[in-house]
């Protein structure tokens, strides 16, 4: 089943897309170039037709996959019907394959029963914080984001955000994303976090703590004296003159 799904992916193969996509998404393997509603598509089906026997054999292939096999893969994990305790056996076996922000991405936005099983699947995703691999804890971060900045859970979001040190790119990237996000829902709550200064006072690391601000005053949803108010928190960089700040901030 893996190898026809492979041919009905080259089928779809988009060469300017592939171009577009490899300079978008470099140094994570090949690609087909197949835009991604495509992919939805095709998981859509197969999570009706076929999930199980497609799952298994991705399971145990133990080969190089293309990213839009790996994102179709977690896309089905999400789009299928099974157990729940089901459900965290296939991530389990999809979740340490991610090579890429794009295959986390698109792969994460399909779990939706998480909203159905809040609690047990905090619990969950929470165990991908502490791992080594960068993809892994991107895929907590996301995650997180994407499926509990509600009332019930901001405040141990915040936290979590705060304390996250691994110092992958992708990792960095993704919690001033989520932070982002969460000043946008909840930006009294937010803002507490954004003011206490430096990791040692209780906030963020600095590179992440400006990149937040950053994202936070692209948002059209943040008023002009917000974003006023905010660039005056960004840190400057150690060895700067004032008022310089890195131009990675």
């Amino acid at each position: 089943m893996v190898q026809e799904l492979r041919g009905r992916l080259f089928a779809l193969t988009d060469e300017a897309y592939k171009i577009f996509n490899e300079k978008l998404v470099p140094g994570t393997g090949e690609t087909i170039g197949v835009r991604v509603p495509k992919v939805r598509e095709l998981a859509k089906m197969v999570a009706k037709e076929d999930a199980d026997g497609f799952l298994a054999e991705m399971e145990v292939a133990g080969a190089d996959f293309y990213q839009e096999e790996l994102m179709l893969w977690g896309m089905v994990i999400g789009y299928c019907k099974m157990p729940l305790e089901e459900r965290w056996k296939r991530l389990d076996s999809w979740v340490p394959k991610i090579n890429s922000w794009a295959v986390c991405d698109c792969g994460n936005s399909t779990l939706k029963f998480m909203k159905k099983y809040p609690e047990e699947s905090f619990a969950y995703v929470c165990k991908y914080l502490d791992s080594e691999n960068e993809y892994e804890v991107r895929f907590a971060v996301v995650t997180l984001m994407e499926y509990f900045i509600t009332e019930e859970y901001i405040s141990r979001l915040l936290e979590i955000y705060r304390k996250i040190s691994h110092e992958g790119y992708y990792v960095k990237m993704a919690v001033a994303w989520a932070v982002s996000v969460c000043y946008v829902k909840f930006p009294g709550q937010t803002r507490g976090l954004l003011e206490k200064g430096s990791r040692q006072a209780g906030g963020l690391e600095d590179w992440t703590h400006n990149k937040t601000i950053q994202k936070i005053r692209e948002s059209r949803r943040v008023s002009e004296e917000e974003k006023a108010y905010l660039n005056g928190l960004k840190r400057k960089a150690p060895g700067r003159k004032n008022g310089e700040v890195s131009e990675r901030s």
